[in-house]
């Protein structure tokens, strides 16, 4: 038996987005609608992780296109794993820099040194969250 299509409003609902957010991503290619009931776009409840993979991918910083490309990718596509793991290793740093700035604020919060900025501790932790280097070369996919 086929599962029942889930409306737009149920999909934001449950997404977490905006129902023009769903109609973007839609006009994008990275989601389809199985069809409409009336004057409303239905998905097939499988939407709903591949809108998750799309909100993580955002949140980490990929742009739609980059996101778009990926969606697609096949294991011939030596380019663009070249660059996918180029962008792993960029999230790495991220995650580094974060995993530093986070253990740096739980100081922060219990440190007694006037001002806490002035910690040597807190300054020391800080001082190794550096800017990420901002990258001119084009999309990362």
């Amino acid at each position: 038996m086929d599962e029942p299509l889930l409306d737009i409003a149920e999909v934001a609902r449950s997404s977490g987005l905006a129902p023009s957010a769903l109609r973007f991503y839609e006009k994008k290619g990275l989601i389809a609608a199985a069809g409409r009931n009336g004057l409303r776009r239905t998905y097939r409840p499988d939407v709903l992780e591949r809108l998750a993979l799309i909100t993580c991918a955002r949140s980490a910083g990929l742009s739609v296109a980059e996101i778009g490309r990926f969606l697609v990718a096949r294991p011939s596509d030596a380019a663009l794993r070249v660059r996918m793991a180029a962008k792993a290793t960029d999230l790495d740093e991220q995650l580094g820099r974060l995993t530093r700035l986070r253990d740096s604020l739980r100081h922060a919060a219990v440190c007694d040194h006037e001002p806490i900025v002035d910690c040597p501790d807190f300054k020391r932790a800080i001082g190794n969250v550096s800017a990420p280097a901002i990258d001119t070369s084009g999309p990362a996919f």
